[in-house]
């Protein structure tokens, strides 16, 4: 039996406030034309289907297009939900879906009940974990002296174990879970499911499987031969620099038979600048950048005046900027330091400065006094202040 592994489509997900559905859509797309090209029999998706609980009506169309695809393409899926997803609006219709070889496992009561596959060599089990957030976890699971999310996993997996124990000899299991296992590396684009500053998991927790299909972690990784993140399809923060891929997972006889990684296409690249804003825009250099999705640090010693737009007028993608002065914008004080003993005025200019790095103009102190006056401050005092 051939599966493909991926989790982490996020469907629905914005960069930087840039609408990523076409993006996601193709890239979607191609794991369809993978399972036809690949002869792929299973696509198991290990949570985080959708990037909110209560996803668009645009978000499920795409998603809903391609889980129809990949099926068309001839794959059975299986499906649970991350922390991410709703688990009972993803798996509503889910009896109703199995009929059409969409299988979902959404529930704490389905952790034991697995997805039964046959191949030339009988059986194959696929154990679907929906995201345990902890505390509800350890009540529904029955084990409220349960602690984390160690704790819940470890009792899903003994429910698990339970389970094929009763199935006799020769059937192969593979598990989905959505978790943080013990070295795994971590991105800026995952929500953080830590509990009491503890969010991580023993890899060993999973023992005794065929293969575990991991999801959260949103980059490509290998725990263990049979334990791996197949990351999310697109980036989604610019800290993301591996190339995206999903996991095609052979079985045999005996279990696990090889584990290929195969890359997937970028629609749009990401790209990093930085530099003085009007050198970023005359550098041919940068001409390769025209279609990137593009972070920019200016080092100006002043903030420019309407970088984004003009930084948009050459690199249409740029979605990113940050300002950090060259020689640095000295040390940050406490709110209560940086106000001690100076007027609104005072206040207001600095406010100014720091923002901009350059002090107001005349003409900007003049705004400034208006606007006090007007607001009925009393400590300032506009001769003084313009004179």
């Amino acid at each position: 039996m051939r599966l493909l592994h991926t989790s982490d489509w996020h469907v629905g997900r914005t960069f930087h406030g840039t609408d990523l559905l076409a993006d996601q859509d193709t890239v979607l797309a191609h794991l369809a034309e993978l399972v036809e090209r690949l002869s792929v029999d299973v696509v198991v998706v290990a949570g985080d289907v959708y990037d909110r609980a209560v996803p668009s009506a645009e978000a499920v169309r795409v998603a809903t297009t391609a889980l129809r695809r990949l099926r068309e393409a001839g794959a059975e899926l299986v499906i649970t939900p991350g922390n991410h997803d709703s688990a009972a609006r993803l798996g509503a219709f889910a009896d109703f879906a199995e009929a059409g070889g969409l299988h979902l496992r959404t529930t704490i009561d389905a952790i034991d009940r697995p997805v039964l596959l046959e191949d030339a060599h009988g059986p194959v089990a696929f154990y679907g974990i929906p995201y345990l957030e902890p505390d509800p976890a350890r009540l529904a699971l029955g084990v409220p002296e349960a602690r984390g999310h160690t704790g819940v996993l470890t009792e899903a997996m003994r429910r698990v174990r339970e389970d094929l124990a009763t199935r006799g000899p020769g059937v192969r299991s593979v598990v989905l879970a959505h978790a943080f296992v013990t070295g795994g590396v971590g991105s800026e684009s995952e929500r953080t499911i830590a509990v009491g500053g503890v969010e991580q998991v023993p890899g060993c927790v999973f023992d005794g499987m065929d293969y575990v299909a991991l999801g959260h972690l949103h980059g490509p990784q290998r725990l263990a031969d049979y334990l791996r993140y197949s990351g999310s399809p697109l980036a989604y923060s610019f800290s993301e620099t591996t190339r995206k891929s999903v996991w095609v997972v052979d079985l045999d006889d005996r279990g696990l038979a090889g584990v290929d990684r195969v890359e997937l296409p970028v629609p749009r690249p990401l790209a990093t600048l930085r530099g003085r804003l009007d050198e970023l825009l005359e550098d041919p250099e940068h001409d390769d950048l025209h279609e990137c999705y593009l972070s920019v640090t200016l080092t100006d010693p002043v903030r420019p005046v309407e970088a984004m737009r003009r930084l948009r007028a050459r690199f249409p993608h740029a979605v990113h900027l940050d300002w950090e002065p060259e020689g640095g914008a000295g040390a940050a004080l406490r709110y209560s330091e940086a106000v001690r003993g100076r007027t609104d005025l005072e206040i207001a200019e600095n406010f100014l400065t720091d923002c901009r790095g350059a002090e107001p103009t005349e003409r900007e102190r003049a705004l400034l006094v208006e606007a006090l006056e007007a607001a009925g401050r009393a400590d300032v005092d506009p001769e003084e202040v313009l004179r």
